[in-house]
């Protein structure tokens, strides 16, 4: 079984291995987490993971500038990229849009719905992808 292919970006050791228990409840989910934007960058490139979730506050290489990174190689280009931050003010939802971010993840997370929440974040950016004419509404990221 394939599975889908999740990386988790975290500077904070004990959130990673929540993340990585939680996603591991569901046996169709196969997870890889990394400290630093760098790691990601590597991680990615090698592995072609389903969808990228990334901490917004992370030293070196914060969340957004691991996502422009990941934007400018063909290879991560359209990979889906969800923020998981506690930064969920209107302005900073916005900006994250503006980034390509493909949505946001609030902790803190319920992690009994944590696979479904990463998940729900995939389908639309498919749709997207199929019709980039077509603008989605999404309750996924508001406004």
């Amino acid at each position: 079984m394939a599975g889908l292919r999740v990386l988790y970006v975290d500077d904070e050791p004990d959130i990673r291995e929540v993340v990585e228990l939680a996603l591991g409840l569901d046996p169709s989910i196969r997870v890889r987490s990394c400290a630093c934007g760098k790691d990601a960058l590597a991680i990615a490139a090698e592995w072609r993971p389903d969808i990228i979730v990334c901490d917004v506050v992370m030293p070196v290489m914060d969340g957004p500038a691991t996502l422009a990174r990941l934007r400018r190689h063909p290879q991560t280009a359209d990979t889906p990229f969800v923020f998981m931050t506690s930064r969920a003010q209107a302005r900073e939802i916005e900006h994250f849009r503006s980034l390509g971010a493909n949505g946001l993840i609030v902790k803190p997370f319920d992690p009994m719905t944590l696979a479904d929440s990463v998940r729900s974040h995939l389908w639309p950016a498919a749709l997207v992808a199929l019709h980039p004419a077509r603008p989605i509404a999404s309750d996924r990221m508001p406004v």
